[in-house]
């Protein structure tokens, strides 16, 4: 029985040297690019870990139980504790984060949602993007002359102002990128269930971006945690306990900077583990925030 002969077309084609060498430079292109990518992540992370660690070698040392349970100790004696600048940075940034965040959300809301080539959108847009850049020590004089100027005597509550007014820009530019990414497809199929736009704003994109949304309120919260510049026109600080947000109040931040300047030697130490005990406290706000929106993102998912 005579064997039919193959098609030419189906008659595998050895590959030649030029698209030998065209693989081979394509995944050293990769490789290359890939190898790069990770040296950049490295030599960001160093530099991190690098402060971490010195922190941790400095302020571990310093740390007990007075450290969180008394006030600052007079001027020349040992011991004391920054209790009352723990609890006053959390009162400030709580405060903070209740006028900016939701504020920063509406903001980003209206840019994406209603604002798009609209002289008032864009009018937000570009004063978000300016406020971004302004120095903080300018927030926290346009604060002073906003509140305290007008209360005749510095206050949490100014302080709290200012840091909110610092977080507006970044949530409001987030938010919109975020709601920016939501396929118009999602919007389309709720708008064909019948649903009125602004129901399908709350339950359908913010529900959609939450994940991007709250990534953009840790980096505001996070930014503002450790300024200092705002509150020392605002919060001033305060050597005693004092929970009045309509009083000097003192912060992490403010008595860490006053321990660094002073000459002594007990108070270096105690600016080390503050600044160990602020850089903490933010990681842990942060990943807390973090696990429980993920947490919520599965159970709406399911």
């Amino acid at each position: 029985m005579a064997t039919q002969p193959i098609p030419a077309q189906h008659i595998p084609r050895q590959p030649d040297s030029r698209t030998r060498v065209n693989r081979v430079f394509r995944q050293g292109i990769d490789h290359l690019v890939t190898g790069l990518a990770i040296l950049a992540t490295v030599l960001v992370l160093i530099p991190l870990a690098a402060i971490l660690i010195y922190l941790l070698y400095k302020g571990f040392s310093s740390l007990n139980l007075a450290f969180f349970t008394k006030i600052p100790a007079p001027v020349g004696e040992t011991g004391g504790g920054m209790a009352n600048a723990i609890v006053g940075s959390g009162a400030i940034l709580a405060l903070a984060s209740l006028i900016g965040i939701p504020i920063g959300i509406a903001a980003g809301v209206y840019l994406a949602e209603f604002g798009q080539g609209k002289t008032f959108g864009t009018l937000i847009r570009f004063t978000a993007d300016v406020l971004n850049g302004v120095p903080s020590i300018v927030m926290g004089i346009a604060a002073y002359s906003l509140i305290v100027a007008h209360q005749k005597h510095f206050s949490g509550f100014a302080g709290g102002i200012a840091l909110a007014i610092m977080m507006v820009p970044t949530i409001s530019r987030t938010t919109e990128e975020m709601l920016a990414t939501v396929p118009h497809s999602i919007r389309e199929a709720a708008y064909g269930l019948g649903i009125p736009k602004w129901r399908v704003v709350l339950s359908v994109s913010l529900r959609t971006a939450s994940t991007g949304i709250i990534t953009g309120c840790m980096l505001a919260f996070a930014r503002v945690a450790g300024e200092t510049a705002p509150l020392l026109f605002t919060a001033l600080g305060n050597q005693f306990w004092s929970l009045n947000l309509n009083e000097p109040m003192a912060a992490l931040p403010l008595q860490i900077y006053v321990y660094a300047l002073s000459p002594y030697d007990d108070w270096h130490r105690l600016a080390w583990a503050g600044a160990l005990v602020l850089i903490v406290m933010i990681m842990v706000s942060v990943t807390l925030v973090r696990i429980f929106a993920h947490r919520g993102t599965l159970k709406g998912g399911q």
